[in-house]
């Protein structure tokens, strides 16, 4: 019963040995691969915005795209970049500018972090027109797109 006892941990043992060696030897391969693949490289940044002002009391979303080595464009957001605004306040990519914001227009720096000497300035104009036009709600679309035109002709 003893030797039979012997036999089994020295079984164990081997499984023990065999599944480390695996665990060892697939961690190894693992580090190797990652120590060589390549990070993505941003080579250049551009602005690329979505409106021609700022709107006052809300959030304007700040698009800055990265051209990495592969010549693939991503957007990057704030953990990518620096931002920063003569006026307003940024979350994010966003700038918030208050409702009461007197000034004709904001001055913007994007820096990428990986690279401080990479950065774009820019101005944008604040928007002086009120934001005073109503949208119409989903009941008045879809009423809207249920009436049949008038300016219709039936054919005869």
């Amino acid at each position: 019963m003893n030797e039979l006892n012997k036999c089994n941990r020295g079984m164990n043992f081997s499984i023990f040995l065999q599944t480390f060696s695996l665990k060892l030897s697939l961690l190894f391969f693992l580090f190797i691969f990652s120590a060589s693949a390549k990070a993505q490289k941003v080579e250049s940044i551009y602005v690329n915005l979505y409106t021609d002002s700022l709107k006052k009391g809300t959030y304007n979303y700040i698009n800055i795209d990265g051209k990495l080595a592969t010549g693939k464009f991503i957007p990057l957001d704030s953990s990518y970049i620096i931002f920063s605004a003569s006026d307003g306040r940024f979350s994010g990519n966003s700038l918030w500018i208050d409702p009461d914001f007197n000034k004709e227009k904001v001055s913007i720096k994007a820096v990428l972090r990986s690279n401080p000497s990479m950065h774009k300035e820019f101005t944008m104009f604040v928007k002086k027109k009120p934001n005073d036009e109503k949208l119409k709600t989903l009941d008045e679309l879809v009423n809207e797109k249920r009436k049949p035109k008038s300016s219709r002709k039936k054919r005869n």
